[in-house]
């Protein structure tokens, strides 16, 4: 659990740095530059990521609450909305121009998804956690950015290619969590 929590807090900090240590960001692009400061931003995140993956792997099991059976449907059906709204971040159609940070939306909709269906306390410490993260990025972005321009809507077809992608995406992880032992869908 230890690498859970050590990975959690280097993925929090390296992506919040910039809004909540802006001393700390300025010094880091003023020695390394602006590409290195992304770099070492980067490789700071990427170390969180992989502790955050052995964390969790090698956690034990520990019960907190047992979830409901009917939750494993709500939580597909939230997966791929979050999967949706992770990939609205790069579409130009007219769904991406609905929110202003469909990202970290996306991210929180993955979070409480997982929430509802692991109940064990790894599980809780690292969805909570990115749920905290995501939803402590939207607002801090919103107030330090100042009103929201939404962007003009665009073609329907971008949508229509988003939502393609959405479940080919879907599909693939869906395939990767079955290969890793957690199948998403009831036996």
């Amino acid at each position: 659990m230890f690498w859970l929590v050590v990975g959690l807090a280097l993925w929090c900090g390296f992506h919040l740095m910039k809004r909540i240590a802006p001393a700390l960001h300025d010094r880091l692009e003023a020695k390394a530059g602006p590409k290195g400061a992304r770099g070492v931003v980067a490789a700071g995140i990427g170390v969180g990521l992989l502790l955050i993956i052995v964390g969790f792997r090698s956690a034990p099991f520990i019960p907190v609450y047992t979830p409901a059976a009917w939750t494993v449907h709500l939580n597909n059906l939230m997966m791929l909305g979050a999967v949706g709204l992770y990939g609205a971040s790069h579409s130009k159609g007219r769904i991406g121009s609905l929110f202003r940070n469909p990202m970290l939306l996306g991210t929180a909709t993955w979070a409480v998804a997982h929430l509802l269906v692991n109940g064990d306390l790894a599980s809780l410490l690292l969805f909570g956690v990115m749920l905290v993260w995501a939803v402590s990025a939207i607002v801090l972005i919103n107030a330090q950015d100042g009103p929201w321009e939404r962007p003009a809507p665009g073609p329907v077809k971008k949508d229509i290619i988003l939502a393609v992608i959405t479940i080919v995406v879907f599909g693939v992880i869906v395939a990767i969590h079955t290969w890793l032992g957690y199948p998403p869908f009831p036996r």
